[in-house]
């Protein structure tokens, strides 16, 4: 514990590095992506600590004797320090006013998946997680473990791509976190709650079944449940959104609603759910006729996501699963969005300034590979089929069917997409071909006429390039391709949020969705600040106000 406060932002004062926004679009870590992606889904398997777990203790946290409590849940986080502290730091106040109400600190947070991106290393935790919660919410003198605030944590699929290892000794060691106390023992847990409310969380990452050690600790905390009791259920994956992609994406959920819930008598009023880095809630009635709200927060820290795809209305399951025994489907509205439609569809058009602007080596990238194709395209003896051009261009199209297939779904779409988008690319070459052979550039003696084509042609071709992949994924979007690549390109960085769930005296469960459309960009250290507050404080304030009116679930 450190025995005073920083006295300036110096990692050595602080005790981390403040980091800047993960450059998804970063060729090295696009490669270094895929690869992680590729070795997950075929290794996954051999990795999975999950059964292994079976060997930790089981027990469930009991927060049941509380006449009240609170709980934030909050997801997506552990990316660039500006939108990490700033919910962070909000996260920590001791009162939040949002629009005129106070809302004070939770008791218990829930993190609601990947804690850290991009990769689940100790160091990455450290600088992009731990460092800002710990400066957040330092160690609070003469507190004792049991009276701190409790937090809890879901492992998105960053945090499972060292299999877990990581994850668990930050988590599952029963140590704090600033002034956090860590609880829990495994990937999932159970929580009892005040008023026969219970919080479940459920680890179905990288994986397409529930291991038995997990529904084993289901089934046990299952036996507790009956008719009066209900159920907010996390995961790290909002299966009733990407329904649309993939028909299988609820059946775990449906799977373990229907056969380790529902037996009981006990009902699922609210799914929570992080991955996809936005606020939205659909709402609708459960299998029995309950209303029940399906609800996606992954405002954290994590680039920005819009709305604008996103259907008005989702079955779950769908029509479409396989699964001969899933539920009857049931029908859920969006009845709410951060951020909307409208706001959505123009923060998308800012693509075209933005994806060259913040990812400079996505431009460099673009322009090899358009300079290599224009030179193969002017020496080319053999006509087409001369073999720098077959394999250049092959190349070429190449790229753009991995792009549009770049999270793993390979349906029709993301097929035909791949292939036009790699239409102007290739007539991007002809063009570019016919105008520098029409330069006094072109004629300079060999190797200078391949030099001078690296120097002057490549920065312009990558740059024209660029726009290019700006202009498809525009277009993209409104067919549900490279939505999330259309977003991290630009990196956006605002429009933050996350829930502050309050169950009150009356047994009724309030959600307050709050919002921070600008994050702070400027901190300074604050060693003159009592010894409980944060050590980092905001230039800039912080203004949270409400996604939409308090939510009452009964």
């Amino acid at each position: 514990m450190r025995d005073q406060r920083p006295s300036d932002m110096s990692p050595v004062q602080i005790g981390f590095t403040p980091q800047k926004p993960v450059p998804w679009l970063n060729p090295g870590l696009l490669a270094g992506t895929a690869v992680r992606v590729a070795l997950a889904h075929l290794f996954g398997g051999y990795l999975d600590k999950r059964e292994l777990q079976a060997v930790l203790p089981s027990a469930v946290d009991d927060h049941s004797g509380a006449e009240e409590l609170w709980i934030d849940y909050v997801a997506d986080l552990g990316d660039g320090f500006d939108a990490t502290y700033s919910i962070a730091h909000l996260l920590a106040r001791e009162s939040l006013t949002v629009d005129g109400t106070d809302l004070p600190r939770a008791d218990a947070v829930v993190l609601g998946g990947d804690q850290v991106y991009p990769t689940a290393s100790v160091t990455d935790y450290e600088n992009r997680f731990k460092g800002p919660y710990r400066a957040a919410f330092p160690p609070q003198p003469g507190q004792p473990s049991h009276a701190a605030p409790t937090m809890y944590a879901v492992p998105g699929n960053h945090d499972w791509y060292d299999g877990l290892t990581a994850f668990l000794r930050l988590f599952a060691q029963n140590d704090p976190i600033g002034g956090w106390q860590t609880s829990q023992r495994r990937s999932y847990f159970a929580v009892a709650l005040p008023h026969r409310w219970w919080l479940l969380a459920i680890d179905v990452q990288l994986a397409s079944y529930i291991d038995e050690p997990q529904l084993e600790y289901f089934r046990q905390v299952a036996s507790q449940l009956g008719p009066d009791d209900r159920i907010v259920l996390c995961s790290a994956k909002p299966g009733w959104v990407q329904t649309i992609d993939d028909p299988q994406a609820y059946d775990n959920l449906d799977y373990f609603v229907r056969t380790v819930i529902e037996p009981t008598g006990a009902r699922v009023p609210l799914l929570l759910a992080g991955d996809l880095h936005h606020y939205t809630r659909y709402a609708g009635d459960d299998t029995d006729g309950r209303p029940r709200h399906l609800v996606t927060c992954g405002g954290g820290g994590a680039y920005l996501v819009g709305t604008a795809h996103l259907p008005e209305a989702v079955s779950v399951p769908p029509e479409t699963t396989t699964d001969r025994e899933a539920s009857k489907p049931r029908q859920y509205r969006l009845e709410s969005a951060y951020p909307d439609r409208k706001r959505s569809r123009r923060l998308g058009r800012g693509i075209l300034t933005k994806l060259p602007r913040r990812n400079p080596g996505f431009v460099a990238l673009l322009g090899v590979m358009q300079t290599l194709w224009m030179l193969a395209l002017l020496t080319a003896d053999g006509g087409w089929l001369n073999g720098a051009v077959g394999v250049t261009g092959a190349g070429v199209v190449a790229g753009t069917l991995l792009f549009a297939t770049a999270l793993g779904t390979r349906g029709r779409r993301q097929w035909i997409c791949g292939a036009l988008h790699a239409v102007p690319h290739l007539a991007l070459g002809l063009v570019g071909a016919a105008a520098w052979s029409a330069l006094p550039l072109a004629d300079a003696p060999s190797p200078w006429d391949t030099v001078l084509a690296f120097v002057v042609y490549l920065p312009v071709a990558g740059l024209v390039d660029t726009w290019i992949v700006g202009v498809y994924m525009l277009l993209a979007r409104y067919v549900r391709v490279n939505v999330n690549e259309l977003y991290a390109g630009m990196g956006i960085t605002d429009y933050k949020s996350f829930v502050r769930m309050h169950i009150g005296t009356d047994g009724s469960l309030t959600l307050h969705p709050i919002a921070v459309e600008r994050v702070c960009r400027r901190w300074h250290a604050d060693p003159d600040a009592p010894a409980a507050a944060s050590w980092i404080a905001p230039v800039e304030p912080l203004r949270p106000s409400r996604v939409e009116p308090p939510v009452t679930l009964s």
